[in-house]
């Protein structure tokens, strides 16, 4: 029978996976007794691919390894074709075991179940700070590397963490609730792709200003006036805003206080960032801070992707800073901010009300550290090597 790709409404084999030419390859080199690694090579794949497709592939009725490349690609024709019936849904007891350790309830020592808070199934990502459903809650790979241990003759009893996860968040794989998402380590109810998210910048974020374009005395810290800024956030959204100087490490910081209407009622989606940390406030916070400093010292900024710079371009045009942005989730990116603001974590835990303080006390705070000798600086402290610069 002639392969399923060669008829004239089959659709191409994509290049993810090995084509009729391949497979004719592979069975001419196989033949002259070359090696996998030798026919990889030849191919241009990788060899685990040619070891897989010898031994999923060759027909072995006669006990040896007969390998011909119409068989090897009517078995693979007959492997793709979907959909297959999952296997969660045809093995009740592999379902039970996934299910029992998804789901099942907790027990003190003696054995006596604890049922937990009660939560109901909303179909999306329980919020921050609400109670959660109490649950064994290992994960998907925690219960396919599971399996060969306690089941080690049983083959019927495998599954891989992948399949676990299409079950959950694809219903029509079938085999497993939908609400058991809430009992996965995140909780989410849907299921992200990676790459719809990675390098996916914010609306007011263009290529022009990224860190990418950053001049480079800013790299190599040789002129100060080069600022990194974030935000440390509290209890109830409240907020402090840091700016640091890349050569001196001198810091100072944010005071964004409540807004008036703050706390009177519930918070309306999409209504005004009354919490003290919206765009306009953190651009008016930055500026006022900003014009203060003398001209030379004013060079850039550099910003995570939050929506609390989104006016960015009038910050720009009262202040003179040239604004640069991060990658997204490329923290590292700026090292020197995210140091010190583990420095002001000994002022400011994380989990307490950040808005108690005064602006009077964040310069108290801010001036403890400008004032504390650093080893990055010969021991001198950020404020000396501020005004050695100055003059």
């Amino acid at each position: 029978m002639a392969p399923s790709h060669l008829s004239k409404n089959s659709k191409p084999p994509s290049g993810r996976y090995l084509s009729f030419a391949e497979r004719e390859e592979i069975a001419i080199l196989y033949a002259q007794e070359q090696g996998i690694c030798e026919i990889a090579r030849q191919l241009g794949r990788a060899a685990s691919t040619i070891s897989r497709e010898l031994r999923r592939n060759a027909a072995r009725r006669s006990g040896g390894c007969d390998y011909r490349a119409t068989a090897a690609q009517w078995h693979a024709d007959r492997s793709a074709q979907r959909p297959k019936p999952s296997k969660l849904a045809t093995n009740s007891r592999l379902r039970q075991y996934v299910q029992e350790r998804l789901s099942g309830e907790i027990s003190s020592g003696d054995g006596s179940k604890i049922s937990g808070p009660k939560v109901e199934w909303k179909g999306r990502k329980t919020g921050p700070r609400q109670s959660r459903r109490w649950a064994c809650a290992w994960s998907p790979e925690q219960i396919a590397r599971r399996l060969p241990l306690d089941f080690p003759d049983d083959t019927e009893m495998r599954i891989s963490h992948e399949a676990i996860y299409q079950a959950l968040f694809i219903q029509a794989r079938g085999g497993l609730r939908r609400d058991l998402t809430a009992c996965l380590r995140t909780g989410r109810a849907l299921r992200t792709p990676r790459a719809r998210t990675r390098g996916k910048n914010k609306s007011f974020v263009s290529s022009e200003i990224m860190i990418s374009e950053r001049p480079a005395e800013a790299e190599d810290r040789a002129v100060p006036g080069h600022w990194e800024g974030d935000l440390i956030l509290g209890l109830h959204s409240s907020a402090i805003g840091t700016l640091v100087e890349r050569t001196t490490r001198f810091t100072m910081l944010l005071h964004l206080p409540r807004m008036e209407g703050h706390g009177e009622s519930a918070r309306v989606k999409n209504g005004p960032p009354l919490a003290g940390h919206g765009a306009k406030a953190v651009r008016d916070a930055i500026g006022r801070t900003m014009t203060r400093l003398p001209e030379q010292l004013r060079r850039s900024l550099t910003w995570d992707q939050g929506a609390e710079m989104a006016q960015h371009p009038r910050l720009r045009i009262d202040t003179g800073l040239l604004i640069y942005f991060c990658d997204p989730h490329s923290p590292w990116q700026r090292g020197t901010n995210e140091n010190t603001n583990g420095l002001l974590r000994q002022y400011f835990p994380k989990g307490t009300d950040l808005s108690k303080h005064s602006a009077e006390a964040l310069k108290a705070v801010a001036q403890a550290l400008n004032t504390r000798p650093r080893k990055a600086l010969n021991w001198r402290t950020p404020a000396e090597a501020l005004n050695a610069f100055i003059g």
